[in-house]
């Protein structure tokens, strides 16, 4: 899936990848024009990256290509065991989390959970988790304060599952209790944002110490669609209610409601895999290492102000 900005980006790769074919051929050599392409490609690429609108931002956030939390698992933890269910009414696979191990350090890894092809979207009801979803992170998170591991939360959703049987099975309830239970929970919690922060949904598993965002992720009240559909009538009006909404890491940085922005290779997490996701582990353990030197009551009481400045001016 390309985007329509990314259009003079995504011909040059074509052209590169006919050269790259071609050059297959003993008899025939284009080292020189291939390097010259991937100069322009880069030059391209930064220039294109530097100076996104809010509203494209939400497309790359939104990238169909764009690392899920399984890449992240597989990039980043040496070890994963899968906890199921949350023990009250089913195993919901808009969030899924677990025992894992980065590096040397051992975290209770929860997270939203999207697909890439449409039956893996449909299995995880692409990314809205419903009451059972949070209530199984919410068991997660008490049974990691319980053997004194961090909480690292990755949140990608566009929001909470607004149906008529999450809504009947408590899902105002199931979020609204997480921001309690994770407010007073005494052990570090590390939050990031890697792709669509959406509404409640996200807001949901991202109450922590640490709040960080990849460059091109949003972190937003609700969605620029239903933004302008509530403010215009008008869900065309999107990109305006994006600009509007303050929602790239730059402009949450500046107003304090995260703490750092990871920051992506040059065309987006999409492009580079190999790039993105060691500066996410790093940046996470970085966190990680001063947080475990604070006690966990000490911990709550930061938490607690961090997040009763917000919004102060």
């Amino acid at each position: 899936m390309s985007m329509d900005f990314e259009k003079p980006l995504v011909e040059l790769e074509e052209k590169m990848a006919e050269l790259v074919k071609l050059n297959e051929n003993e008899d025939v050599k284009f080292d020189t024009e291939i390097a010259e392409l991937e100069k322009k490609m880069k030059s391209i690429s930064k220039k294109t990256y530097s100076k996104l609108t809010p509203w494209q931002t939400v497309q790359v956030a939104r990238h169909s290509q764009r690392p899920l939390i399984r890449d992240y698992i597989t990039g980043m933890c040496s070890e994963f065991i899968e906890l199921h269910g949350d023990r009250c009414f089913g195993d919901d696979q808009g969030i899924i989390g677990g025992f894992a191990k980065i590096d040397d350090v051992r975290v209770m890894l929860i997270g939203h959970q999207k697909g890439k092809t449409v039956e893996e979207n449909i299995k995880s009801n692409f990314g809205m988790a419903n009451p059972e979803g949070y209530r199984k992170a919410l068991r997660l998170m008490k049974l990691a304060e319980k053997y004194r591991i961090p909480v690292l939360s990755l949140i990608d959703t566009p929001g909470a599952y607004p149906g008529l049987e999450a809504e009947a099975r408590g899902q105002a309830e199931a979020i609204a209790r997480n921001l309690m239970e994770m407010a007073t929970l005494e052990t570090p919690i590390v939050v990031v944002i890697t792709g669509e922060g959406g509404s409640g949904g996200a807001i949901g598993i991202g109450v922590g110490d640490v709040v960080l965002m990849l460059s091109n992720s949003v972190y937003s009240v609700i969605s620029p669609e239903g933004c302008a559909s509530i403010l215009w009538r008008d869900g065309s009006k999107a990109p305006v209610a994006a600009d509007a909404l303050k929602l790239t890491a730059e402009s949450l940085l500046e107003l304090g409601v995260i703490d750092e922005i990871i920051k992506e290779p040059s065309g987006g997490a999409h492009r580079s895999y190999s790039e993105a996701l060691p500066a996410v582990k790093e940046t996470i353990l970085r966190h990680l290492e001063k947080l475990s030197k604070v006690s966990g009551r000490k911990l709550t009481e930061r938490r607690f102000d961090k997040y009763a400045k917000i919004g102060r001016f």
